[in-house]
């Protein structure tokens, strides 16, 4: 008899698997569709001895010293800010838009103040902001919007940005400094020895068992255990009884060159034609030395695995129906981004899943002190 049965071993699932295992004492079997451990973060050394993202590239950045010491636990780390130029008419320039990315594009020479004047005079306001559209043409006007996230979010998402909800584009934020780092969170590394040998190291608890290349719902009836930690696609679990929640996928393509480097820096986005978002190369980000370089290109498509729940008011309708049916179920606990149908960031996710463990564990307290349930709202 397990304690719990965990689906999914990337962020959420396992976070969950080593806090139960290791602070709570339960027994805990983590399962997991794909033939790996470590979710869409897996990575690994590919023919070429270069280590690779399979799934895309994954940036670990976190405000959070609890998320950062965290898994600091299960992994030294490795500094790094990570670097984007975006391919605008004819020029490589940084992205988030910044005051470099301004006199580059237009041949200026525009101080901070200057960048802030420029982006008001573009800026088309709006009394309120309702969508992706509206947050970027508020803040740099049309233009900008053109260039820079129009086709990108098109290609990335399957629909304009004005279908989807402002906190899509809100993401990128736009700086009037020379900042030229992507992100500027207080904590960004990368896991020295890549994602998978942390992950490793997080489940390697007697407590747990790990079983792979299994359906959970092909052998729910057959496992005993007292509750379920689901950190798959909600609308799955409920055989879709309110219809299918929409997702984007991607499909990689994956190239090594005989060359040391190809790019000036880790990501190249595309907003333009090409039938793909962006351009990564891997050396960047692990810090790997190797004569050979691998990079990996993008291309969203509507089909394939789950990545991305599509930030629409149509679909967050469905959503909270199958959050309604989950809440009148005991002893089942639904997280992650398809759990939660939320596009979180990764220190996002291991902080819901750290927030999640503890209400579980008051749960427990509350059951044995009381000798009733307790409802847990995630």
């Amino acid at each position: 008899m397990f304690d719990y049965v965990i689906t999914g071993t990337g962020f959420a699932g396992s976070v969950l698997a080593e806090r139960l295992a290791s602070h709570a004492h339960k027994k805990v079997l983590i399962i997991d569709k794909r033939n790996h451990i470590g979710g869409n973060t897996f990575d690994y050394y590919d023919e070429h001895g270069i280590l690779v993202h399979k799934y895309g590239p994954h940036i670990f950045h976190t405000n959070s010293f609890d998320v950062f010491d965290y898994l600091g636990k299960f992994t030294k780390w490795r500094p790094y800010e990570h670097r984007v130029l975006a391919s605008v008419d004819g020029q490589l320039v940084p992205i988030p838009i910044n005051q470099n990315t301004i006199n580059s594009l237009y041949g200026l020479n525009l101080n901070s103040d200057e960048v802030a004047e420029f982006f008001n005079t573009k800026a088309e306001k709006k009394s309120l902001i309702k969508t992706s559209e509206d947050v970027v043409v508020n803040s740099v006007g049309r233009e900008l919007y053109d260039k820079f996230f129009k086709h990108y979010t098109q290609k990335q998402w399957g629909c304009d940005p004005c279908e989807l909800d402002a906190s899509v584009t809100a993401r990128v934020p736009t700086r009037t400094n020379r900042d030229n780092r992507y992100f500027t969170d207080v904590y960004q590394a990368m896991p020295l020895y890549g994602y998978t040998k942390m992950f490793e190291n997080m489940l390697a608890h007697p407590n747990i068992k790990i079983m792979l290349n299994t359906d959970y719902k092909e052998i729910a009836d057959l496992i005993p255990h007292k509750a379920l930690i689901y950190t798959g696609p909600i609308d799955s679990y409920f055989d879709y009884c309110y219809g299918t929640l929409p997702y984007r996928s991607i499909n990689f393509v994956f190239e090594t060159l005989d060359t040391e480097f190809v790019q000036p820096t880790g990501t190249v986005n595309y907003p333009t034609s090409q039938a793909y978002t962006r351009i990564t190369e891997f050396k960047y980000l692990t810090g790997q030395k190797h004569k050979k370089t691998s990079v990996v290109y993008e291309y969203p498509t509507a089909c394939g695995d789950p990545y991305y729940p599509i930030p629409k008011a149509e679909n967050n309708i469905i959503y909270k129906k199958y959050k309604t049916l989950a809440e009148t179920l005991s002893n089942v606990y639904f997280t992650g981004r398809l759990g939660t149908y939320k596009y979180y960031n990764m220190d996002q996710v291991v902080a819901q899943s750290l927030t999640l463990f503890k209400k579980i564990v008051h749960a427990q307290e509350a059951i044995k002190h009381n000798g009733h349930s307790a409802t847990i709202n995630i």
